[in-house]
Protein backbone atom coordinates (compact mmCIF):
# COMPACT_ATOMS: atom_id res chain seq x y z
CA UNK A 1 0.00 0.00 0.00
CA UNK A 2 1.35 3.38 -0.94
CA UNK A 3 2.10 6.08 1.66
CA UNK A 4 -0.47 8.37 0.02
CA UNK A 5 -3.17 5.75 0.63
CA UNK A 6 -2.39 5.78 4.32
CA UNK A 7 -2.56 9.58 4.33
CA UNK A 8 -6.19 9.31 3.27
CA UNK A 9 -6.95 7.51 6.52
CA UNK A 10 -5.87 10.60 8.46
CA UNK A 11 -6.85 9.58 11.98
CA UNK A 12 -10.63 9.64 11.46
CA UNK A 13 -12.20 6.37 10.43
CA UNK A 14 -15.81 7.42 10.09
CA UNK A 15 -17.49 9.99 7.94
CA UNK A 16 -21.17 10.19 6.84
CA UNK A 17 -22.10 7.15 4.75
CA UNK A 18 -21.84 7.28 1.00
CA UNK A 19 -22.31 4.82 -1.82
CA UNK A 20 -19.14 3.28 -3.21
CA UNK A 21 -18.59 0.09 -5.14
CA UNK A 22 -16.11 -2.41 -3.79
CA UNK A 23 -13.96 -2.06 -6.91
CA UNK A 24 -13.90 1.73 -6.54
CA UNK A 25 -12.99 1.38 -2.89
CA UNK A 26 -9.99 -0.81 -3.70
CA UNK A 27 -8.80 1.58 -6.38
CA UNK A 28 -8.98 4.49 -3.95
CA UNK A 29 -7.29 2.71 -1.06
CA UNK A 30 -4.67 0.54 -2.74
CA UNK A 31 -2.07 0.50 -5.42
CA UNK A 32 -0.90 -2.63 -7.24
CA UNK A 33 1.52 -4.61 -5.13
CA UNK A 34 4.71 -5.19 -7.07
CA UNK A 35 7.92 -6.76 -5.93
CA UNK A 36 9.82 -4.13 -3.97
CA UNK A 37 13.46 -3.74 -4.89
CA UNK A 38 15.69 -4.30 -1.87
CA UNK A 39 17.28 -0.92 -2.60
CA UNK A 40 13.93 0.55 -1.56
CA UNK A 41 13.54 -1.68 1.48
CA UNK A 42 15.77 0.55 3.54
CA UNK A 43 16.26 4.29 3.68
CA UNK A 44 18.75 6.19 5.81
CA UNK A 45 16.57 9.28 6.20
CA UNK A 46 14.84 9.90 9.51
CA UNK A 47 11.26 10.73 10.33
CA UNK A 48 9.23 11.45 13.42
CA UNK A 49 6.86 8.51 13.05
CA UNK A 50 9.51 5.80 12.86
CA UNK A 51 8.61 2.93 15.18
CA UNK A 52 5.88 4.91 16.94
CA UNK A 53 4.27 1.64 18.02
CA UNK A 54 7.48 0.55 19.74
CA UNK A 55 7.93 4.00 21.26
CA UNK A 56 4.44 3.90 22.70
CA UNK A 57 5.08 0.49 24.25
CA UNK A 58 8.35 1.82 25.70
CA UNK A 59 6.47 4.82 27.05
CA UNK A 60 3.95 2.51 28.71
CA UNK A 61 6.86 0.63 30.29
CA UNK A 62 8.49 3.83 31.49
CA UNK A 63 5.31 5.32 32.94
CA UNK A 64 3.71 2.21 34.41
CA UNK A 65 6.00 -0.72 33.80
CA UNK A 66 4.11 -2.90 36.25
CA UNK A 67 1.00 -2.65 34.07
CA UNK A 68 0.22 -5.98 32.41
CA UNK A 69 0.75 -5.98 28.66
CA UNK A 70 0.36 -9.70 27.93
CA UNK A 71 -1.37 -12.54 29.73
CA UNK A 72 -0.63 -16.05 28.46
CA UNK A 73 -0.52 -19.56 29.93
CA UNK A 74 -1.76 -18.19 33.27
CA UNK A 75 1.23 -15.86 33.51
CA UNK A 76 1.32 -12.06 33.28
CA UNK A 77 3.99 -10.01 31.53
CA UNK A 78 4.43 -6.29 32.08
CA UNK A 79 5.32 -3.63 29.56
CA UNK A 80 8.73 -3.21 31.18
CA UNK A 81 9.43 -6.93 30.80
CA UNK A 82 8.44 -6.85 27.14
CA UNK A 83 10.81 -3.98 26.39
CA UNK A 84 13.65 -5.48 28.39
CA UNK A 85 13.29 -8.76 26.48
CA UNK A 86 12.97 -6.92 23.16
CA UNK A 87 16.31 -5.20 23.82
CA UNK A 88 17.94 -8.58 24.46
CA UNK A 89 16.56 -9.90 21.18
CA UNK A 90 17.77 -6.77 19.38
CA UNK A 91 21.26 -7.43 20.73
CA UNK A 92 21.12 -11.04 19.51
CA UNK A 93 20.12 -9.91 16.02
CA UNK A 94 22.68 -7.13 15.89
CA UNK A 95 25.49 -9.47 16.93
CA UNK A 96 24.92 -11.73 13.92
CA UNK A 97 26.60 -10.92 10.63
CA UNK A 98 23.55 -11.75 8.58
CA UNK A 99 25.37 -11.02 5.31
CA UNK A 100 27.16 -14.36 5.51
CA UNK A 101 23.96 -16.29 6.13
CA UNK A 102 21.81 -14.86 3.35
CA UNK A 103 21.88 -15.46 -0.34
CA UNK A 104 23.01 -12.56 -2.48
CA UNK A 105 20.33 -10.24 -3.77
CA UNK A 106 20.06 -9.74 -7.50
CA UNK A 107 19.34 -6.09 -6.74
CA UNK A 108 22.37 -5.63 -4.49
CA UNK A 109 24.31 -3.75 -7.12
CA UNK A 110 21.50 -1.20 -7.32
CA UNK A 111 21.66 -0.41 -3.62
CA UNK A 112 24.26 1.52 -1.70
CA UNK A 113 23.29 -0.42 1.42
CA UNK A 114 23.41 -4.16 1.96
CA UNK A 115 19.81 -5.13 2.55
CA UNK A 116 20.64 -8.32 4.42
CA UNK A 117 23.68 -6.96 6.18
CA UNK A 118 24.44 -5.05 9.30
CA UNK A 119 24.76 -1.33 9.03
CA UNK A 120 26.72 0.82 11.39
CA UNK A 121 25.84 0.82 15.09
CA UNK A 122 24.13 -2.57 14.88
CA UNK A 123 21.39 -1.62 12.44
CA UNK A 124 20.08 -4.53 10.35
CA UNK A 125 19.37 -2.20 7.43
CA UNK A 126 16.08 -3.85 6.55
CA UNK A 127 17.09 -7.51 6.87
CA UNK A 128 13.99 -9.71 6.90
CA UNK A 129 13.61 -11.75 10.08
CA UNK A 130 11.11 -14.60 10.21
CA UNK A 131 9.35 -15.16 13.52
CA UNK A 132 7.46 -18.28 14.55
CA UNK A 133 5.90 -18.66 17.98
CA UNK A 134 2.54 -19.42 19.47
CA UNK A 135 0.62 -16.35 20.72
CA UNK A 136 2.82 -15.38 23.63
CA UNK A 137 4.96 -12.71 25.24
CA UNK A 138 7.91 -14.16 23.31
CA UNK A 139 6.19 -13.45 19.99
CA UNK A 140 5.52 -9.84 20.97
CA UNK A 141 9.04 -9.29 22.34
CA UNK A 142 10.43 -10.82 19.15
CA UNK A 143 8.49 -8.41 16.94
CA UNK A 144 9.60 -5.41 19.01
CA UNK A 145 13.19 -6.66 19.06
CA UNK A 146 13.27 -6.97 15.28
CA UNK A 147 12.07 -3.39 14.91
CA UNK A 148 14.51 -2.09 17.53
CA UNK A 149 17.38 -3.60 15.54
CA UNK A 150 16.22 -2.10 12.25
CA UNK A 151 14.87 -5.33 10.77
CA UNK A 152 11.67 -6.26 8.96
CA UNK A 153 9.46 -8.79 10.75
CA UNK A 154 7.98 -11.67 8.74
CA UNK A 155 5.40 -13.56 10.87
CA UNK A 156 5.33 -17.23 9.85
CA UNK A 157 2.31 -19.44 10.46
CA UNK A 158 2.56 -22.44 12.74
CA UNK A 159 0.04 -24.13 10.45
CA UNK A 160 2.15 -23.80 7.29
CA UNK A 161 3.29 -27.09 5.75
CA UNK A 162 7.00 -27.16 5.03
CA UNK A 163 6.61 -26.40 1.31
CA UNK A 164 4.58 -23.25 1.99
CA UNK A 165 6.93 -22.21 4.78
CA UNK A 166 9.88 -22.51 2.41
CA UNK A 167 8.03 -20.49 -0.23
CA UNK A 168 7.38 -17.63 2.19
CA UNK A 169 10.91 -17.66 3.57
CA UNK A 170 12.52 -17.73 0.13
CA UNK A 171 10.13 -15.17 -1.34
CA UNK A 172 10.74 -12.70 1.51
CA UNK A 173 14.49 -13.47 1.52
CA UNK A 174 14.56 -14.20 5.26
CA UNK A 175 18.03 -13.85 6.78
CA UNK A 176 17.26 -15.32 10.20
CA UNK A 177 14.41 -17.18 11.86
CA UNK A 178 13.43 -16.54 15.47
CA UNK A 179 11.45 -19.21 17.27
CA UNK A 180 10.62 -20.55 20.70
CA UNK A 181 12.05 -23.84 21.91
CA UNK A 182 8.91 -25.86 21.15
CA UNK A 183 9.54 -25.47 17.39
CA UNK A 184 13.32 -25.49 17.59
CA UNK A 185 14.29 -28.65 15.69
CA UNK A 186 11.86 -28.30 12.80
CA UNK A 187 12.54 -24.62 12.16
CA UNK A 188 16.29 -24.96 12.45
CA UNK A 189 16.12 -27.57 9.69
CA UNK A 190 13.83 -25.42 7.51
CA UNK A 191 16.03 -22.35 8.04
CA UNK A 192 19.09 -24.27 6.84
CA UNK A 193 17.29 -25.06 3.58
CA UNK A 194 16.87 -21.32 3.00
CA UNK A 195 20.47 -20.47 3.96
CA UNK A 196 19.01 -18.54 6.88
CA UNK A 197 20.31 -18.47 10.42
CA UNK A 198 18.27 -19.60 13.39
CA UNK A 199 18.01 -18.29 16.93
CA UNK A 200 15.83 -19.06 19.91
CA UNK A 201 13.74 -16.27 21.38
CA UNK A 202 14.80 -15.86 25.02
CA UNK A 203 12.06 -16.63 27.52
CA UNK A 204 10.32 -13.49 28.72
CA UNK A 205 10.24 -13.45 32.54
CA UNK A 206 6.75 -13.21 33.98
CA UNK A 207 5.60 -10.82 36.68
CA UNK A 208 5.61 -13.59 39.28
CA UNK A 209 9.11 -14.77 38.38
CA UNK A 210 10.51 -11.26 38.68
CA UNK A 211 9.08 -10.32 42.08
CA UNK A 212 12.36 -11.03 43.82
CA UNK A 213 14.71 -10.36 40.92
CA UNK A 214 17.06 -7.40 41.20
CA UNK A 215 18.59 -7.54 37.71
CA UNK A 216 15.42 -6.67 35.84
CA UNK A 217 14.44 -3.06 35.04
CA UNK A 218 11.76 -1.64 37.28
CA UNK A 219 8.99 0.83 36.39
CA UNK A 220 10.53 4.23 35.71
CA UNK A 221 14.00 2.79 35.01
CA UNK A 222 13.51 2.49 31.24
CA UNK A 223 15.11 5.35 29.32
CA UNK A 224 12.52 5.80 26.60
CA UNK A 225 14.64 8.42 24.80
CA UNK A 226 17.98 6.66 25.18
CA UNK A 227 16.71 3.48 23.54
CA UNK A 228 16.15 5.27 20.26
CA UNK A 229 18.77 8.01 20.38
CA UNK A 230 21.51 7.41 17.84
CA UNK A 231 21.30 3.63 17.57
CA UNK A 232 19.01 3.26 14.55
CA UNK A 233 18.98 5.27 11.36
CA UNK A 234 15.66 4.61 9.69
CA UNK A 235 12.70 6.30 8.07
CA UNK A 236 8.99 6.07 8.71
CA UNK A 237 8.70 4.96 5.09
CA UNK A 238 10.95 1.96 5.70
CA UNK A 239 9.28 -1.47 5.75
CA UNK A 240 8.58 -2.88 9.20
CA UNK A 241 6.46 -5.90 8.40
CA UNK A 242 5.78 -8.36 5.59
CA UNK A 243 2.45 -10.16 5.95
CA UNK A 244 1.53 -12.92 3.51
CA UNK A 245 -1.90 -13.35 1.97
CA UNK A 246 -3.84 -16.55 2.57
CA UNK A 247 -3.12 -17.83 -0.93
CA UNK A 248 -6.70 -18.58 -1.96
CA UNK A 249 -6.03 -17.63 -5.60
CA UNK A 250 -2.45 -18.88 -5.85
CA UNK A 251 0.70 -18.92 -3.80
CA UNK A 252 0.71 -16.54 -0.80
CA UNK A 253 2.00 -13.10 -1.72
CA UNK A 254 3.99 -10.84 0.58
CA UNK A 255 2.53 -7.45 1.48
CA UNK A 256 4.96 -4.83 2.80
CA UNK A 257 3.81 -2.50 5.59
CA UNK A 258 5.90 0.51 6.55
CA UNK A 259 6.39 1.94 10.04
CA UNK A 260 4.28 4.90 9.01
CA UNK A 261 1.52 2.68 7.70
CA UNK A 262 1.43 0.65 10.91
CA UNK A 263 1.32 3.85 12.95
CA UNK A 264 -1.57 5.20 10.88
CA UNK A 265 -3.51 1.99 11.37
CA UNK A 266 -3.08 1.59 15.12
CA UNK A 267 -3.81 5.25 15.79
CA UNK A 268 -6.94 5.03 13.64
CA UNK A 269 -8.20 1.85 15.29
CA UNK A 270 -7.44 3.13 18.79
CA UNK A 271 -9.51 6.24 18.18
CA UNK A 272 -12.29 4.66 16.12
CA UNK A 273 -13.00 1.77 18.47
CA UNK A 274 -12.19 3.55 21.73
CA UNK A 275 -9.26 1.40 22.83
CA UNK A 276 -7.85 2.53 26.20
CA UNK A 277 -5.47 1.31 28.89
CA UNK A 278 -8.54 0.07 30.80
CA UNK A 279 -9.33 -2.50 28.10
CA UNK A 280 -8.49 -6.18 28.28
CA UNK A 281 -8.68 -8.18 25.04
CA UNK A 282 -9.35 -11.92 24.82
CA UNK A 283 -7.22 -12.93 21.83
CA UNK A 284 -7.72 -16.26 20.02
CA UNK A 285 -6.77 -15.32 16.44
CA UNK A 286 -3.71 -16.26 14.35
CA UNK A 287 -0.86 -13.74 14.42
CA UNK A 288 0.20 -14.07 10.78
CA UNK A 289 -2.93 -12.28 9.53
CA UNK A 290 -3.85 -8.61 9.99
CA UNK A 291 -6.99 -9.27 12.07
CA UNK A 292 -5.09 -10.90 14.90
CA UNK A 293 -1.94 -8.83 14.46
CA UNK A 294 -3.26 -5.27 14.03
CA UNK A 295 -6.79 -5.20 15.46
CA UNK A 296 -6.23 -7.44 18.45
CA UNK A 297 -2.53 -6.95 19.31
CA UNK A 298 -0.64 -3.92 17.98
CA UNK A 299 -3.48 -1.41 18.36
CA UNK A 300 -4.31 -2.55 21.94
CA UNK A 301 -0.62 -2.39 22.95
CA UNK A 302 -0.41 1.07 21.42
CA UNK A 303 -3.34 2.06 23.63
CA UNK A 304 -1.76 0.55 26.75
CA UNK A 305 -4.33 -2.25 26.98
CA UNK A 306 -3.81 -5.81 28.18
CA UNK A 307 -3.94 -8.63 25.63
CA UNK A 308 -4.83 -12.05 27.03
CA UNK A 309 -3.89 -14.86 24.67
CA UNK A 310 -5.97 -17.99 24.29
CA UNK A 311 -3.69 -19.93 21.90
CA UNK A 312 -6.45 -22.23 20.68
CA UNK A 313 -10.05 -21.24 20.12
CA UNK A 314 -12.25 -22.91 22.74
CA UNK A 315 -16.01 -22.42 22.97
CA UNK A 316 -16.07 -23.57 26.56
CA UNK A 317 -12.96 -21.57 27.42
CA UNK A 318 -14.35 -18.30 26.05
CA UNK A 319 -17.73 -18.58 27.79
CA UNK A 320 -15.97 -19.55 30.99
CA UNK A 321 -13.57 -16.60 30.77
CA UNK A 322 -16.46 -14.17 30.32
CA UNK A 323 -18.26 -15.69 33.30
CA UNK A 324 -15.11 -15.35 35.41
CA UNK A 325 -14.93 -11.70 34.37
CA UNK A 326 -18.48 -10.95 35.46
CA UNK A 327 -19.40 -13.65 38.03
CA UNK A 328 -22.53 -12.02 39.38
CA UNK A 329 -24.77 -9.54 37.61
CA UNK A 330 -23.42 -6.06 38.31
CA UNK A 331 -20.01 -7.26 39.52
CA UNK A 332 -16.73 -7.25 37.67
CA UNK A 333 -13.42 -9.00 38.33
CA UNK A 334 -10.21 -6.94 38.35
CA UNK A 335 -8.97 -8.76 35.25
CA UNK A 336 -12.30 -8.69 33.40
CA UNK A 337 -12.32 -9.04 29.63
CA UNK A 338 -13.76 -5.94 27.95
CA UNK A 339 -13.20 -6.52 24.22
CA UNK A 340 -13.54 -9.57 21.99
CA UNK A 341 -13.00 -9.78 18.23
CA UNK A 342 -13.54 -12.89 16.16
CA UNK A 343 -14.61 -14.34 12.82
CA UNK A 344 -18.15 -15.49 11.89
CA UNK A 345 -17.44 -19.18 12.45
CA UNK A 346 -16.36 -18.40 16.02
CA UNK A 347 -19.69 -16.74 16.80
CA UNK A 348 -21.56 -19.61 15.15
CA UNK A 349 -19.78 -22.10 17.39
CA UNK A 350 -20.26 -19.90 20.47
CA UNK A 351 -24.00 -19.88 19.77
CA UNK A 352 -23.98 -23.67 19.43
CA UNK A 353 -22.14 -23.93 22.74
CA UNK A 354 -24.65 -21.61 24.38
CA UNK A 355 -27.59 -23.66 23.12
CA UNK A 356 -26.07 -26.79 24.66
CA UNK A 357 -25.91 -25.22 28.14
CA UNK A 358 -28.36 -25.78 30.97
CA UNK A 359 -30.82 -22.87 31.41
CA UNK A 360 -29.11 -21.65 34.58
CA UNK A 361 -25.69 -21.62 32.90
CA UNK A 362 -27.20 -19.93 29.86
CA UNK A 363 -28.53 -17.10 31.99
CA UNK A 364 -25.18 -16.55 33.71
CA UNK A 365 -23.26 -16.73 30.41
CA UNK A 366 -25.56 -14.31 28.58
CA UNK A 367 -25.43 -11.88 31.51
CA UNK A 368 -21.62 -11.99 31.56
CA UNK A 369 -21.31 -11.48 27.79
CA UNK A 370 -23.55 -8.42 27.96
CA UNK A 371 -21.04 -6.70 30.24
CA UNK A 372 -18.24 -6.57 27.67
CA UNK A 373 -17.64 -3.10 26.23
CA UNK A 374 -17.22 -4.17 22.62
CA UNK A 375 -17.60 -7.23 20.41
CA UNK A 376 -16.41 -7.18 16.79
CA UNK A 377 -16.48 -9.48 13.79
CA UNK A 378 -14.59 -9.60 10.51
CA UNK A 379 -12.41 -11.53 8.05
CA UNK A 380 -15.49 -12.81 6.20
CA UNK A 381 -19.16 -11.93 5.81
CA UNK A 382 -21.32 -12.44 8.91
CA UNK A 383 -24.60 -14.24 8.11
CA UNK A 384 -27.59 -12.15 9.14
CA UNK A 385 -29.17 -14.94 11.25
CA UNK A 386 -25.95 -15.25 13.26
CA UNK A 387 -25.87 -11.48 13.82
CA UNK A 388 -29.48 -11.44 14.99
CA UNK A 389 -29.17 -14.50 17.24
CA UNK A 390 -26.00 -13.17 18.87
CA UNK A 391 -27.72 -9.86 19.58
CA UNK A 392 -30.69 -11.71 21.12
CA UNK A 393 -28.40 -13.72 23.41
CA UNK A 394 -25.88 -11.08 24.46
CA UNK A 395 -27.40 -7.71 23.59
CA UNK A 396 -24.37 -6.99 21.38
CA UNK A 397 -24.89 -5.99 17.77
CA UNK A 398 -21.52 -7.08 16.48
CA UNK A 399 -19.38 -4.29 15.06
CA UNK A 400 -18.51 -5.45 11.56
CA UNK A 401 -15.55 -4.06 9.67
CA UNK A 402 -13.68 -4.96 6.53
CA UNK A 403 -10.01 -5.12 5.71
CA UNK A 404 -7.43 -6.81 3.54
CA UNK A 405 -3.82 -7.87 3.95
CA UNK A 406 -2.88 -5.10 1.51
CA UNK A 407 -4.35 -2.18 3.48
CA UNK A 408 -5.40 -3.67 6.85
CA UNK A 409 -8.68 -1.99 7.97
CA UNK A 410 -10.59 0.35 5.69
CA UNK A 411 -14.32 0.04 6.39
CA UNK A 412 -16.21 -0.23 9.66
CA UNK A 413 -19.52 0.29 11.29
CA UNK A 414 -19.39 3.00 13.97
CA UNK A 415 -18.58 2.40 17.61
CA UNK A 416 -21.59 4.50 18.58
CA UNK A 417 -24.73 4.90 16.53
CA UNK A 418 -26.58 2.63 14.14
CA UNK A 419 -24.67 -0.38 12.86
CA UNK A 420 -25.86 -1.60 9.50
CA UNK A 421 -25.88 -5.23 8.44
CA UNK A 422 -23.84 -5.67 5.29
CA UNK A 423 -25.41 -7.99 2.76
CA UNK A 424 -22.84 -7.21 0.07
CA UNK A 425 -20.18 -4.72 -0.80
CA UNK A 426 -22.11 -2.83 -3.51
CA UNK A 427 -23.96 -0.81 -0.87
CA UNK A 428 -23.61 2.05 1.57
CA UNK A 429 -20.54 2.04 3.79
CA UNK A 430 -19.05 3.76 6.73
CA UNK A 431 -15.67 4.35 5.20
CA UNK A 432 -12.24 5.76 5.91
CA UNK A 433 -12.38 9.54 5.55
CA UNK A 434 -10.03 11.67 3.52
CA UNK A 435 -8.08 14.63 4.80
CA UNK A 436 -7.13 17.72 2.83
CA UNK A 437 -4.19 15.87 1.28
CA UNK A 438 -6.22 12.89 0.15
CA UNK A 439 -7.19 12.24 -3.43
Amino acid sequence: MSPSSFKSFNYHLFRPPFTLSFGSLLRRLTTPLARVHPSRLYSSSSSGTFMEVVKEVVKQGSAAGDGVAIRADKQSYSYVQLISSALKISNILSSNDLKTASKESKYEEESSLSVDGLGELGCLCGARIGIVAKPSAEFVAGMLGIWLSGGVAVPLALSYPEAELLHVMNDSDVSMVLSTDDHHEFLQEVASKCAARFSLIPTVPSVSSQKNASDHPQPGEIDEHGIFQGNIKSSSEDPALIVYTSGTTGKPKGVVHTHRGITAQVQTLKEAWGYTSADRFLHCLPLHHVHGLFNALLAPLYAGSTVEFMPKFSVRGIWQRWCESYPIKGTRADDAITVFTGVPTMYTRLIQGYEAMDPEVQAASASAARQLRLMMCGSSALPQPVMQQWETITGHRLLERYGMTEFVMAISNPLRGMRKAWHGWETTYWCAGQDSTGG
